[in-house]
């Protein structure tokens, strides 16, 4: 999304640290506001770090049995239901799933200081017959979503329930959530419908942060962004044999693809494409009326993400035609029509950005070394709209992400990923009303 200096956003972002049309870390015209400090002295943040410490056992089967739940797109109520139900079952009475099928669980009050949100995504990138049943070997577990996002998942259960049993109170408002629609074709619609229609006005979020996968001390704090079409190549079609001369749909998107293929790209800033899904014909005797293929591209600059979604165009007129050339007595036409499955924003934050910092301080102090990184994910949609937003890992080490035999393997320290979550909730949202 590009903001205009009319944008009520545009302040809020300078404020923050955000640069919403420009890749890479952001410069902030403005210094930052004050970085909150760790509640490490905070008696009730001490005792909650300490019960995420003890119950890491209980933190891991939260995660395999929630991700031996289906939640395929667009298909994630069975999941919802059952994370909103352990939340109840916490004590968040409020517990409760949206219409766009988030479930969404508050602790403390709005307006009585900042809100905070943390989020896994329920959603998973198989379809709908996966066996997501899970094996284990030692303490390595493999399944399909298990670290992405069945690990996120289970860090935001933790942190409600130790949430409750410490009687945690912040100054503001921390809201627990499992959010649809993370994956690509759910084009981010699970936030896009909190932070647009759920929480809006006085009642917006001021903090955002997605835990999505395994991992130590990586923040992502820049939004790598990403065009993807559905391109269709369309014709008359006819017999392979009595219709041979005829212009060709599924030659012509061949061609197209070679072409792709070959396109050169910059390291930096990194640029990315890949032709991920081919679908057409209707026998091997036919001249098929139409070929399809599904492409996706990706940049954190929005000026190199214009340039190559316009190459990639220019790439498909070109194969057009000389499939056409190449068959100069056939009168069939070929058309070429592209189908939006998923455009998401750009944008980055400084370094030097409160949110940035604290999870820097929040890595440090549960032993970690932070770095921060860019990638495409739920943050995404925050850092466009002008909300302080990160992505984090959940603890442990994974592998295999949106492969069926993706791994998770629980690590002497995984508790670590839901402390260091904590302690980043917390710090922003405040302790001790």
């Amino acid at each position: 999304m590009h903001l205009t200096p009319k944008n009520p956003y545009r302040r809020a972002a300078a404020l923050a640290g955000i640069a919403l049309t420009l890749g890479g870390p952001a410069v902030s015209a403005q210094a930052p506001a004050q970085t909150p400090a760790l509640p490490t002295t905070d008696a009730t943040v001490r005792r909650a770090m300490d019960a995420i410490q003890a119950q890491q056992a209980w933190t891991l089967e939260q995660q395999v049995s929630i991700c031996e739940v289906p939640a395929p797109p667009f298909k994630e109520q069975r999941r919802a239901e059952e994370f909103r139900r352990r939340l109840v079952s916490f004590g968040f009475a409020n517990a409760r799933i949206d219409g766009e099928g988030n479930v969404i669980a508050e602790l403390g009050t709005a307006g009585s200081g900042p809100t905070v949100m943390i989020a896994g995504h329920l959603d998973t990138v198989f379809p709908e017959e996966t066996d997501v049943k899970t094996s284990r070997s030692g303490n390595r577990i493999a399944g399909p979503g298990i670290g992405d996002d069945c690990r996120g998942l289970a860090v935001v259960l933790t942190l409600a329930k130790v949430a409750k049993e410490t009687q945690l109170q912040p100054k503001g408002r921390i809201i627990f959530v499992g959010n649809v629609g993370e994956e690509g074709p759910g084009n981010l619609r699970g936030v896009r419908h909190l932070l647009t229609k759920e929480y809006t006005g006085a009642n917006k979020v001021d903090y955002f942060i997605s835990v999505d996968g395994a991992g130590q001390a990586s923040i992502v704090s820049r939004a790598v962004g990403s065009h993807r079409y559905t391109i269709s190549f369309e014709g008359p079609g006819g017999h392979s044999y009595g219709a041979f001369g005829m212009a060709n749909p599924m030659h012509a998107m061949g061609r197209a693809i070679a072409r792709i293929a070959d396109l050169p790209v910059p390291a930096r800033p990194r640029v990315t494409y890949n032709v991920g899904i081919v679908r057409g014909g209707t026998s091997v005797n036919t001249i098929t009326p139409m070929a399809q293929m599904d492409i996706d591209m990706r940049s954190e600059d929005p000026a190199a993400l214009k340039e190559i979604d316009g190459r990639i165009r220019a790439a498909v007129d070109s194969a057009v035609m000389e499939e056409k050339a190449r068959w100069p007595d056939s009168r069939a036409d070929i058309t070429v029509k592209y189908d939006t499955i998923g455009i998401r924003p750009t944008g980055a934050q400084a370094d030097d950005a409160p949110i940035v910092q604290v999870a820097m301080a929040a890595a440090r102090a549960v032993g970690w070394t932070p770095r921060t990184s860019a990638s495409s994910t739920d943050a995404n949609l925050p850092i466009s709209l002008g909300i302080p937003a990160i992505t984090i890992d959940g603890g442990g080490r994974g592998g295999g992400a949106h492969g069926t035999e993706e791994w998770y393997e629980e690590t002497p320290d995984a508790y670590k990923g839901a402390q260091f979550a904590l302690l980043i909730i917390t710090a922003l949202a405040g302790t001790g009303r």
